[in-house]
């Protein structure tokens, strides 16, 4: 954990070969620093590169897929 106030909290995730997130009691926001691969939400894929950023509703299932070794995303909890 890297920052906590209140509901909100901000995580940084390095996950090794499988991403294994449940769904979430609150919204989430990715914010992409490295890598590259696909993140599933509720079963759409969504090609990811450095830079980019995704909203996760809460309860929504969600997963990172086909990702590189170097994948590092900051998780921001609503």
């Amino acid at each position: 954990l890297a920052f906590a106030h209140g509901s909100m909290s901000v995580e940084i995730y390095t996950p090794k070969a499988t991403d294994i997130q449940t769904p979430h009691d609150q919204d989430e926001l990715y914010f992409i620093h490295s890598g590259q691969g696909e993140l599933v939400i509720a079963g759409e894929r969504h090609s990811f590169a450095p830079g980019m950023v995704f909203f996760v509703a809460a309860h929504v299932e969600h997963r990172f897929e086909n990702f590189s070794d170097d994948l590092s995303f900051e998780s921001l909890t609503l």
